[in-house]
Formats: C-alpha cells, sequence, structure tokens
C-alpha cells in the first residue's frame, strides 16, 4: 500500500478524499487496490492552487525555457482542470482533447498550429495509454509534445517517448482480469474512471 508518512503532497491527496483503497478497474481494464480521483483533489480551489503550484515549480525546474511551450494540451475529462490551472499559473494557452468515436480530437473551436511545441498535462498516468493517444493527436494537427507534466505518475513500467515531469510517483502494482489477487476477488470491484470498460469480472 502506500507510504503515507512524511509526505506533505500524499497527505493533500488522502485529506481530500482523492486516494482511495478498495478493488478498482481502471480506464484502461486493469485492477489495482488504489485509485486516485483527483477531481476530489479539485473541489477546494485553494487546495487545487497549492498542489498545482508545486507542480508548476517542478516544469519550471525541468524545462529551462518555458517560452519554447506555445500550448497545454490535456486529455479529457480528468485532465482539464488540472490542465486549465496548471496554463493559468504558467500563463500559457490551455486546450484539451477528447474523444470522438473512440479517438482523440479537438472540437469546440480548439487549434493546433503546425510546428507548435506543446506540454501535455493530465491529472493521472496510469498505463501511458492515454498520454500517447494525445501525444498522436497532437502531431495529427501538427504539433510536438515536448513533454508531459502530471500530478501522479503510476506508470512504473511504461516509457513514454518524452520526458515526464510528475510531482509524485507512486509504485502501485495492476492486474489483468486473469492474475487478480485472491485477497482482491473478494472485494467487489468499482468502475469509477471516465473512459467506458466493460469488464467479464465486473457485476
Amino acid at each position: 500500500m502506500l507510504n503515507k508518512k512524511n509526505c506533505p503532497i500524499i497527505q493533500e491527496f488522502i485529506e481530500s478524499g482523492a486516494i482511495l483503497e478498495g478493488h478498482f478497474i481502471l480506464s484502461s481494464g486493469l485492477h489495482s487496490s488504489v485509485y486516485v480521483q483527483c477531481a476530489k483533489l479539485f473541489e477546494r480551489p485553494s487546495r487545487a492552487t497549492k498542489v498545482c503550484k508545486m507542480l508548476v515549480d517542478k516544469i519550471h525546474a525541468t524545462i529551462s525555457n518555458l517560452d519554447e511551450i506555445d500550448l497545454i494540451l490535456s486529455p479529457a475529462i480528468g485532465g482539464i482542470v488540472v490542465g486549465y490551472e496548471v496554463g493559468r499559473q504558467l500563463g500559457i494557452n490551455s486546450i484539451f482533447c477528447e474523444r470522438i468515436d473512440g479517438k482523440f480530437a479537438l472540437r469546440r473551436g480548439f487549434e493546433i498550429q503546425k510546428g507548435d511545441k506543446i506540454l501535455i498535462v493530465e491529472d493521472v498516468i496510469t498505463t501511458g495509454k492515454s498520454s500517447l493517444e494525445t501525444a498522436e493527436c497532437a502531431k495529427e494537427y501538427g504539433g510536438e509534445v515536448i513533454a508531459e507534466a502530471a500530478l501522479i505518475d503510476r506508470s512504473s513500467e511504461t516509457c513514454l517517448p518524452f520526458p515526464v515531469i510528475s510531482l509524485l510517483d507512486l509504485n502501485i502494482q495492476n492486474y489483468t482480469d486473469d492474475n487478480i489477487p485472491e485477497k482482491l476477488k473478494l472485494i467487489p470491484p468499482i468502475k469509477p474512471g471516465s473512459r467506458h470498460y466493460l469488464s467479464k469480472n465486473a457485476t
């Protein structure tokens, strides 16, 4: 489970009810004993501002020339609020992509100009699937992803093709349908994610 001691960042998530323990089916279809619901963190604007400021500080420390970033792009729906707040604090325009027939695309008049340097901002990186799909969306419109920033990176086994700046790295094991631990099978699964997924083990 999580090491909750002496980590003010984790405490912010726990106190807001954003880190849950149980049996969860993630948006990817994988099973986990821990779920991070960043939407709870953003219920309180002061907490959202504080946590995003921590992430912005890490972005400043990692990217030497932020003037090269033209645009922030976030995947809907989880990345929208954090993308906006990070963009507000950095003074960089922020847009989001959303699924159309299962594929990320731009709507609502949003545009990416050819050659735009893009920072992806997301709430949680789990398998990296949404990150890769967001990067592919940016590429299709002519953009170039420079890096990704996320509040939490729990993709310990995923290697993304661009630098990842995360506020908190969590080493949480995920499970496929055929290797769920017995103690986890005893807990009825919950599907809290925004991307629809139907598991043969879900009830």
